[in-house]
């Protein structure tokens, strides 16, 4: 004899060796034994044998209509061999009523399940229900195979371009255009990412770079509410001093401005003024609201997004001619020896005389300018309007602090690596560079990229203004017993990172005792944060504490340090990836087939150089037995601009063994390395930077 049997939701036939009450012991085709409990067992039978029935009700159950069987069903419970004999004849056969078994099995939505071998049919409306469900499903499949084949011909379906970078980076599996992009993937054997470009998904890689960014930042796009600025009163005492600030050309959000009074008494007062929006602007108020959720101003070759609409920084930027409200950090000093005698903190109006702009006088104020009164350019440059003995003043004091720094840091600071300008200009309709400045590039601007030596007087200036202030701040709000967002590092080790809290920790990559950036408030929001806790404690004093925002232990401020963290990584990366994008765009303008570079080091036994006179390193082969700081030539591969791929092969070594020297490493994390691309575009900037060698963010690319 034997059983046809369901377990773990299979049906299985077998010869039964012995029968309890309880159980029977059955022998499979296999030879495998089971013991197979009686609630299990669905039929007893002697002819066919095992394998033969469950072959001929497999092949009969197909023939059994569905809609029929759903008609010939009774409206209460029922068993499969009560169907069999229903639809069949009263004398169904094993082999029918196995059928039947089969074929109520697999029709969910036609009959239920009741129990082992049990069923009962749905109503009328659930299975109008289920049979809709069952063709939309066929119509969404048969549209996904259609979209696949479109996809493996070379051709991109308008839903699945839409859904570009909703695919490719937050995908939602279930959603037919991704089956789709899954399924033309394997079949063609490509990854996803070449399929789509192969299809024409991606019109403009620049384009792809720069909405793949908003994609993921941005999902509600860039524009600002209609905010108004709250006005600052009129009722702050006005400085008695002329304060100059120093950005680059196309800055809009002035910061910070420089006064110097006491110059030839023996006494010198530095004023370093910053922006004071943290008066007018409140925690929680509908400005500040819309600086939390971007948390910084976004830079990039071309363009930038501010953190705060153009109207609310216009209110409160450092604009010449103006007497603009500041926080004022003046710091009293020996005019021979630099020793700082005392600080205070202001909150003022301070003129501001002019804004000056680095681009434009950093080929006049040079050292040789600055330290011999008798030097002067054979151009005959006009010098900046702060005067040539204050500018003197400033740079001499700027080494000094620097000095200190790093005898605290325990080495010195090297500039020895540039920083790079670069500027976009649009092309005209016959390809050339017309010369004007677009809003918001499109990919095919003309690019140019020029150096700015890290280091140079009016840069060096204003970063250790700025590090004064800031490191001075941070120690004051923690004298006051208020918290404040910090950035500190435990030590130069190798792996030590940069890291933020709320509590005035050293900083040992820029060697002082605490540093909180206070400096660029229109631009960062960790900035503001600060600039509130500061007005606090120069309207408050020792009674900050009751009256400040921010309490010790205040979670909000853990809140917004996780939340500017975040942000600024992938602001910094998006920024990386576009320079190393507009770096390649420039590549391929010049027609450069070769570059110098200078190994700087080897990942996986891949190695790496770093071009000589381009923010470029590149993979390359052919300098596996060449050392670190060997300086090479490379010939270049193609250049991919989606992945911001390019490699090269070293064809010629342009040093003598005795000649090379390894890279300097980087200031003050200890990392050596720039951007690497990686696949899908967005490069990952492998360096942390502070203010060691801008005083701010530096603005390379403003718009």
């Amino acid at each position: 004899m034997f059983a046809l049997f369901e377990e773990a939701g299979k049906f299985m036939a077998g010869r039964v060796l012995s029968e309890a009450e309880a159980s029977l012991q059955v022998e499979l085709d296999s030879g495998k034994r089971v013991k197979v409990k009686a609630a299990n067992l669905l039929l007893k039978f002697d002819q066919p044998g095992p394998a033969e029935l469950i072959a001929q009700a497999q092949a009969l159950s197909e023939t059994i209509e569905l809609e029929l069987a759903w008609e010939f069903a009774p409206e209460d419970e029922f068993g499969f061999a009560d169907l069999a004999r229903d639809y069949f004849n009263d004398k169904a056969s094993v082999e029918q009523q196995a059928a039947a078994l089969f074929r109520l099995y697999e029709a969910p939505h036609y009959f239920r399940r009741a129990g082992k071998g049990r069923f009962r049919k749905a109503s009328a409306e659930v299975l109008q229900q289920a049979l809709a469900a069952i063709e939309k499903k066929k119509q969404v499949q048969a549209q996904i195979t259609a979209w696949a084949a479109e996809l493996a011909a070379g051709q991109c379906p308008a839903p699945i371009r839409e859904q570009l970078y909703r695919i490719l980076f937050k995908p939602d599996k279930n959603a037919p255009e991704y089956k789709a992009v899954v399924e033309a993937s394997r079949s063609t054997h490509t990854a996803p990412l070449d399929l789509l470009k192969r299809a024409g998904a991606i019109d403009s890689p620049y384009q792809f770079h720069w909405k793949r960014f908003l994609f993921e930042n941005f999902p509600k796009g860039t524009g600002f509410p209609a905010l108004e600025a709250p006005q600052i009163p009129d009722d702050l005492p006005l400085a008695d001093v002329q304060a100059y600030s120093i950005d680059d050309s196309q800055t809009t959000e002035i910061d910070d401005a420089l006064s110097l009074q006491g110059l030839g008494s023996g006494t010198v007062v530095l004023g370093v003024h910053i922006a004071a929006p943290g008066l007018a602007l409140q925690p929680g108020s509908a400005v500040d609201q819309v600086g939390r959720a971007r948390m910084s101003t976004v830079y990039m070759p071309g363009y930038k997004l501010t953190m705060l609409p153009d109207d609310v920084v216009q209110a409160y930027t450092l604009a010449e001619g103006r007497a603009c409200p500041a926080v004022s950090l003046y710091v009293t000093l020996d005019e021979a020896t630099l020793e700082i005698r005392a600080t205070q903190t202001r909150i003022e109006r301070v003129p501001i005389a002019a804004n000056l702009r680095h681009d434009q006088l950093d080929s006049v104020v040079t050292p040789e300018w600055l330290e011999n009164p008798d030097f002067e350019h054979e151009n005959g440059a006009e010098p900046p309007s702060i005067g040539r003995s204050s500018l003197s003043f400033l740079y001499r004091l700027a080494r000094h602090l620097k000095t200190q720094r790093e005898v605290v840091r325990g080495k010195p600071e090297t500039f020895n690596r540039p920083d790079y300008n670069f500027r976009l200009r649009p092309a005209a309709p016959n390809g050339e560079a017309n010369g004007s400045s677009a809003h918001e590039p499109v990919g095919q601007e003309q690019v140019d990229i020029s150096v700015r030596q890290r280091g140079a007087p009016l840069d060096l200036i204003v970063a250790e203004a700025m590090i004064l202030a800031n490191s001075t701040w941070g120690q004051w709000l923690a004298e006051h017993g208020l918290p404040g967002i910090y950035r500190s590092q435990a030590s130069l080790a190798p792996g030590v990172k940069v890291r933020m809290g709320t509590k005035a920790l050293p900083h040992a990559g820029i060697g002082v005792k605490s540093y909180a950036w206070s400096t660029s408030p229109l631009r960062r929001y960790t900035d503001l944060v600060n600039q509130w806790q500061i007005i606090a404690c120069a309207r408050h004093g020792k009674t900050a504490a009751l009256v400040a925002p921010f309490k010790p232990k205040d979670a909000e401020l853990f809140s917004i340090i996780s939340g500017f963290d975040a942000a600024y990584s992938a602001y910094n990366s998006f920024q990386a990836g576009m320079e190393r994008f507009w770096t390649l765009k420039y590549v391929q303008q010049q027609g450069l087939t070769e570059l110098e570079a200078t190994i700087v080091n080897t990942y996986n036994g891949v190695v790496m150089v770093r071009a000589d006179r381009l923010p470029l390193v590149l993979p390359v082969l052919g300098a596996q037995d060449l050392p670190r700081g060997a300086h090479v030539r490379v010939r270049l591969g193609e250049i991919d601009e989606i992945t911001l791929d390019v490699h090269g092969t070293v064809t010629e070594r342009l040093d003598t063994p005795a000649d090379a020297a390894a890279p300097d490493a980087a200031d003050e994390t200890g990392d050596d390395d720039e951007p690497v691309a990686g696949p899908i575009a967005i490069a990952v900037d492998l360096s942390e930077s502070d203010d060691t060698t801008s005083g701010k963010a530096i603005e390379k690319t403003p718009a």
